[in-house]
Order: C-alpha cells, then structure tokens, then sequence
C-alpha cells in the first residue's frame, strides 16, 4: 500500500474495525454467558480478560499492520520466514469462518422476507399445529428445524439442496459482492450504514423492552451477581475466549484494515476505542435481549398459570373470577386437601417463573426460536421481526467485511493474482467459490455442519494463531524494536502497562487458555444437537403451554377431529370457548364432546364466516 490510494478517513477505518469486532456474538453469545454464569458476577472475568489479552493483543495487531502496511501472510513473512504459515493459519480461517458466517446471514434473510407476512408465519403454527412432529415440538422450533432447515435426523442423513435457503445464500453473497466491488474503497462507505444502524435498532428496542411487562425481571436476572459461579474454572476459560473471539483477533482481518492507514497514526488510541465499544456493546445488547426474555418467561408463566386455573374451575364447577393468580396456590391447597385423586388425574402443569427464567439459549436458537417465540407476544410483531433481523444481517454484514479483507489482502500483497485480472473479477471469482463451498450448509444436514465448523473452525485455531502472533512480535521481532516503531508512530513510548502484557502476561494467558481449552474437550466426547421432537417435548415442562394445545396419544380418527376442533376453538374467541376446550380435551370419544360442539355451533360458524375458507372444512363435521 506504498502508493497511498487506498488510504481511508479515520472515521471509515474506525467504524470498519467496530464493525469487524461487533458481531452476532455480541448480540446472541454474551448475553447467554451472563445468564448461565451468575449474571453481573460474570463482567469481573470478563474484564479482567479485556485488558490483560483483549486490548494488549487488539493494540499489536493494528500497530503491527500499520508498520509494516501489508496483510497478515506479508506482515509474518517480513518478520521471519518461517513464520509464513501464521499469515496462512490467519487467511485460512477467516475464508472458513466466513463460509458459515455468511450463511447464517442466509438464514436471517429468510426470517427477514417471512417477517413481512400477517400474521407471521411461526405464529400461524402457534396456532394451527396439525402435524404431529409439530404437536410433539413447539410452533417456533418446527418451523426453524422443518420450514426453514428441513433438518435430517443426524449429519449421516446429507438430504437435498433447500433451494430456498440457496437462493437466501446466493443473496447474501450477492450483497457482500456489491459492498466489497472495489475493496476498501466501498466498504468505507458501506460501514456508515452496517456498522451504526445496529445500534440504532438496539435502542429502539431497549425503550420498546423496557416498557414491556416482566423487563424488570429479566433485567434483575440478568444483573444479579451470583458470586458463587466464580469458583468455577470454567466462568474463567469461557470469559477469556469470549473477549478474545469478540474482538475478532487472529482473523487476519485487522492487520488487513490497518495496513491501509498512515504510519503516523495513533493505533493506540484506536484499540483503546475499538476494544470498549466492543465491550460496551455487549453489555448495551444484554439489556433489551434481557428485558425480552423476562416479558416471554412472565407471559409462559401467565399462560401456564390461568391454564391451571381454567383447568380447575371447569373440572371442579367453580365460578369464573373465584380463583386468581393471587389465591391460585391457595385453592390449589384447599382443592388437594378436600379432593386429591381429581386434582391429580388433572396433570397440572409446574409453573415455575424462575426455571422459565433459568432456560438459557445462545447463538441460533436465541435468534431464530427464543426471540421468534417472545416476539409474537408482542404487539406489533411484524414490526419487531422486520427490525431485529435487519439489525442481525447489518451485525454480521460489517463483521463480513473483515473475513473478506483477511482473505483478498494477502493474496493480493503475495502477487499472486495476475494483473491482467481486475480486483472487481477476483473479487467476484472468491465469492463464488465460497458460495459453492458453502452449499454444503443448505443441505438437509447443513446445520450439523456449521455447527461443527462453528465449534472447532472458529476456536481452537485462532488460540494458537494469536499465540504464536504476540509471540513473534515480542520475541522474534522483538519487544524493543515494536515499542520503537509504536513511538515512532503515534509520538509515545509504550507505559509499562503495555510492556508487561505483551512480554508476559498475554502470552501467559493465552497459553493457560490453550491448556484448558484442550483438556476441557479432551474430556468431552465430541457431540452435535439433533432433531428430535420427542427429545423437546420430554425436556421443556412448559410445551404444552407454549403451544396451546392439549396432549393427545395415539391418535385416532376421532381423536384427530377432536385436535382440529379443539385448534379452532383455540383461534376464535367467543362465549363458552374455554368450556368447550376443556371438555373436549378430557375425551378422546366422540359422543363427550359432540354435543357440546352442537349446542355451540350457531356461535362458531358464525365467527367461521369471517376467517379464511381454508378453515371452514374443520365444522363441516
């Protein structure tokens, strides 16, 4: 970059590192951290991890691509030789990692088009689930693992192409061209948008969290510290890996952006902005992701709740309005004493606030089922759809822009594209390369594969990548000559502080992070999650709940048209509904139910009437 054209204003440089840094993780991993991990005690390891290897290492990597002014393959090669397969290591990972990344920005397109449909897709499921691996799941989980992935019973089971989710991929290939057409020189432009409308969504939605009912129990959830999980080793290893994955270090990607700036720059300044902003992020998104989950865990709890109460007044003839919320565990104490045989053929359900708090979810299952399923409870749910998978696919566009760059700029710097090749053509040649790779992810087995590549492409490598980086800056280039060429280029000798974590303490850490890193899953047999509706039916007390439907096993004939009744009666609103509803779902013969059905049917026909013919067949009974 000697010449200086490709030189970008210190605003682009710094919203494309924000951009690069804050990612999905931000948004769907850290949040989860904090909830399984004793909420606010949490931020101590976290923080800790920040300024002893996520800033010591954030500051090397932009000084030493600012120095040198080449990419990661050139910037070890000009160090040793021998050090060339750390550039490689770096430039390998970032066009792996991008493969899955830009699928999952496949998948948020795909949510992002069906959004725009009233009532949302998922929500029609919610309420109209006649397929029984539907019944045996949850609205939101089937159409996630049919509707979307199609998922096959194990990554033995490869399946075909979903040409949906192939379009939705050549899509976000598509986009990520257009962006990065002329390298930095686009991109610079672009990250206005990706890098800062993100945190405009985030706003919106934590004002429209907070007013919601039960963001105040999510929140204290979130925030009260439960010191005890300090203890464990664990909080410590997966802190020090969060930060570092965070900031997107070992990608390559940053020594890329930086080689573009001039050597007069304050790179240090730069990491101490790129790296609190990151971990400002984090906490920022934690609030209305929080607040969210408090409002669905509070309306399951509601739901579960008057369930019960609906239950008991129908079997036991009690007055609508007698039992509340407030004196429901009285007359559930009166009814066992009085009554307990009835009250136990009833199976309950457990409603435990707490445990609903308590159901942790990271990565897609908090996008694409937790949020999808809280969403629908909320007024406006397509507006709320539409804005947070906007928000998603800008997160993970801009953190795009930075595996791209840690492929192009070094082959680029390498020379190893023949000039009579314009930058637009090989561009163009890398994404459709990775497009077809990437298909793998579209078959029916294509989430088992990313979440591989996902656990193992993404961690482990990077470990030793970044180790190996502040070990050869500091010993091999040597820590001396670095803090000459950082005073050089901002005017500053380096403080002790800066001295010490790049000699000792960030290689130290990193090496510890390894260690525990490889004897953690050493001791792990190495598993992946599989489609098993039966397995989340068995697991989650509140399926029923979240379902609205009653159980109903084996099916019959007569049992089925008992399911499509008690559906509708679920859809309509009108006077006896819930009567019906319980009554129908205690028999499984026809002759209970029917004349009931019969003594209604002037009330539902007449609210059929205006729903679509689709569902006129289910009263022709």
């Amino acid at each position: 970059h000697e010449d200086g054209s490709n030189i970008h204003p210190q605003t682009e440089y710094l919203l494309t590192c924000i951009g690069f840094a804050v990612g999905l993780g931000n948004v769907w991993r850290f949040p989860y951290l904090c909830q399984v991990y004793g909420g606010g005690a949490f931020l101590i390891p976290y923080l800790i991890a920040l300024v002893f290897e996520g800033l010591p290492l954030l500051h090397m990597e932009l000084a030493i691509g600012q120095r040198l002014r080449t990419g990661s393959i050139g910037v070890w090669t000009s160090i040793s030789p021998y050090l060339s397969g750390v550039g490689v290591a770096s430039m390998t990972v970032s066009f792996l990692v991008g493969l899955f990344y830009n699928t999952i920005l496949a998948w948020v397109l795909w949510y992002f088009f069906h959004s725009f449909q009233n009532p949302l897709p998922w929500q029609i499921y919610f309420k109209f689930c006649h397929v029984e691996e539907c019944q045996k799941s949850t609205a939101v989980n089937y159409f996630w693992y049919r509707d979307t992935l199609n998922i096959t019973p194990n990554i033995e089971v490869s399946g075909d192409l979903q040409w949906w989710l192939v379009v939705c991929l050549a899509s976000a290939w598509c986009i990520v061209y257009i962006c990065f057409i002329r390298g930095i020189e686009t991109i610079g432009k672009a990250v206005y948008v990706t890098a800062t409308f993100p945190y405009l969504v985030l706003t919106i939605f934590l004002i429209r969290a907070l007013t919601l009912p039960g963001a105040t129990i999510g929140l204290r959830h979130l925030f009260t510290p439960n010191w005890e999980t300090l203890k464990n080793p664990t909080v410590w290893l997966d802190a020090a890996t969060q930060i570092f994955f965070s900031l997107s270090l070992a990608f390559g990607g940053l020594i890329a952006f930086s080689s573009y700036n001039p050597q007069k720059n304050n790179c240090e300044r730069d990491a101490l902005i790129v790296g609190c902003i990151n971990s400002a992020t984090s906490i920022y998104a934690s609030i209305p992701i929080f607040s969210i989950l408090g409002f669905k865990a509070l309306s399951n709890y509601n739901d579960c709740l008057n369930g019960n109460i609906q239950l008991l007044m129908n079997t036991f003839n009690i007055a609508d309005g007698n039992i509340t919320e407030e004196n429901y565990e009285k007359w559930l104490r009166h009814l066992n004493s009085t009554d307990p045989n009835q009250v136990a053929e009833l199976d309950l359900k457990t409603c435990d606030l707490q445990a609903l708090l308590d159901q942790s979810a990271s990565g897609t299952g908090l996008a694409f089922i937790v949020f999808t399923e809280a969403v629908i409870k909320m007024p406006g749910s397509q507006v709320w759809a539409v804005l947070f998978f906007i928000m998603l696919f800008s997160l993970g566009l801009s953190s795009m822009f930075g595996n791209m760059e840690g492929v192009l700029t070094p082959l680029l710097d390498l020379h190893l594209v023949p000039k009579c090749i314009p930058k637009e053509i090989f561009t163009g040649l890398i994404c459709v390369v990775s497009f077809i790779v990437a298909l793998i992810f579209t078959l029916g087995s294509g989430n088992y594969w990313l979440e591989i590549f996902n656990n193992y492409v993404g961690s482990l490598p990077l470990l030793v990548i970044a180790f190996f980086e502040i070990t050869a800056v500091s010993y091999i280039y040597g820590a001396t000559r670095f803090s000459d060429d950082v005073e050089w280029m901002t005017g500053r000798r380096p403080n002790l502080y800066w001295q010490v974590t790049w000699r000792v303490i960030s290689p130290l850490m990193l090496l510890v992070v390894f260690l525990a890193y490889v004897v953690v899953q050493a001791q792990e047999k190495p598993t992946y999650e599989a489609w098993n509706p039966d397995y989340v039916r068995n697991s989650n007390t509140f399926i029923q709940e979240q379902t609205n439907l009653p159980t109903f096993s084996p099916l019959t004939p007569n049992v089925a048209d008992q399911q499509r009744l008690v559906v509708c009666l679920e859809f309509f609103s009108f006077p006896g509904r819930h009567h019906i509803t319980a009554k129908t779902s205690k028999s499984s013969h026809t002759e209970a139910w029917i004349p009931i059905f019969i003594k209604y049917k002037g009330e539902i026909q007449k609210k059929a009437a205006s729903v679509s013919t689709a569902y006129v067949d289910i009263f022709l009974y």
